[in-house]
């Protein structure tokens, strides 16, 4: 029996790193069912408070913290397996732990963003709110998903033992060489940078520029380029840096269409214009589709070469370009009725010939000659 224990006691010495590997598995594998049912249970309370941060912070921690347990584990278990063996690769074990933390809170940082962006997005959709234009969240959230990458790069090389400085020195050299290769390209992207901050326009807006000939409809705004539909349907492609050079109207974003004709009607009715007048003004009041809020003016306006003149001016409620018409075409078939009802007639360009009368005399001897 004596012999028999001392032979398991020898077989355990001799293995005792492959149990202690084993347990430091299973401990992350227990540690990681319980951080996931305790994350889980704390996200559906989360969920029920209005506030959607803590469910962004949440639900952004799951995956990396999961990730962090094995991590951990993982190379424990692997500095347990080291001092055993020795190997040199088992060296590395350090390094990988630490660049392993850094893409782990990297991976919690992106997640974050991506989560704050479709809470924007969202608000933005349901709200109607234009503080955070899709547009504008979707650019500002690459730029914090780049600013990351970029800065946990960076010290990823500084733990591996790179010189970040030196690195930053080579790069501003080179990004200054690059820099006058590609002045083009910069400009456009602080051009699509100027245009998603500044909004003059999004997606989805009439634009047009008198400075160039551009104006159509904007299908996407890129990092270089910025496409536009034309109303005969071409796709138009505008260098980004373009719009930070010329004045863009933005017709999309009226508040109202104006109505704005001059009508004639003869001189004949000279005597009719006052009741006119007053009869289309009042029409105008009583519109339904017409915005009594903003300036409202029919007046006499001038005397014409064939006809005396009054002037309609003012703004539908509907900014539509379809619907403005149509309310625009019934206005001026309603002013025509009020001028028929006054028995009067709308010009039109006339020219009078006076025949002068020849004398008695001139006629007597033409035709006796005749």
């Amino acid at each position: 029996m004596n012999e028999l224990i001392q032979k398991i006691n020898i077989i355990t010495d001799g293995y005792a790193w492959i149990v202690q590997v084993f347990l430091v598995v299973f401990t992350s594998l227990v540690i990681n069912f319980f951080q996931k049912r305790a994350l889980n249970k704390l996200h559906l309370k989360l969920q029920a408070t209005k506030n959607p941060w803590d469910d962004v912070l949440t639900e952004s921690a799951k995956k990396p913290v999961s990730l962090l347990i094995w991590l951990l584990g993982l190379m424990f278990a692997a500095e347990i397996m080291q001092q055993e063996s020795g190997a040199v690769i088992f060296d590395a074990i350090d390094p990988i732990r630490d660049v392993g933390v850094i893409i782990i809170i990297m991976m919690f940082m992106l997640n974050v963003i991506k989560g704050s962006e479709a809470i924007f997005i969202k608000k933005e959709t349901e709200t109607g709110e234009k503080d955070f234009d899709k547009h504008t969240v979707e650019a500002i959230a690459k730029l914090f998903r780049a600013s990351v990458i970029i800065t946990s790069a960076l010290v990823m090389l500084q733990t591996l033992g790179y010189s970040v400085s030196g690195v930053l020195a080579f790069g501003g050299i080179g990004g200054i060489a690059i820099g006058f290769a590609a002045k083009d390209m910069l400009a456009n992207f602080f051009g699509g940078l100027i245009v998603y901050l500044d909004r003059p326009f999004t997606v989805g807006d009439w634009i047009r520029s008198n400075d160039r000939e551009i104006e159509g409809t904007v299908e996407n705004i890129g990092w270089r380029v910025t496409r536009i539909r034309t109303f005969d349907k071409r796709p138009l492609y505008i260098p980004n840096s373009v719009f930070t050079q010329i004045a863009v109207e933005n017709p999309s974003r009226m508040n109202n269409r104006r109505i704005y004709e001059t009508i004639g009607i003869r001189y004949d009715d000279a005597n009719k214009m006052a009741e006119i007048v007053k009869q289309v003004k009042a029409m105008l009041q009583q519109h339904e589709e017409i915005d009594t809020s903003q300036t409202l003016i029919v007046n006499f306006n001038g005397f014409a070469a064939s006809s005396i003149d009054f002037f309609v001016y003012t703004f539908t409620k509907t900014t539509d370009w379809v619907k403005f018409h149509e309310i625009k075409q019934d206005v001026l078939l309603k002013i025509m009725d009020i001028i028929e009802n006054q028995d009067a007639e709308m010009a039109f360009p006339t020219s009078t010939l006076h025949v002068q009368s020849l004398p008695a005399q001139v006629i007597t001897a033409g035709s006796e000659h005749g």
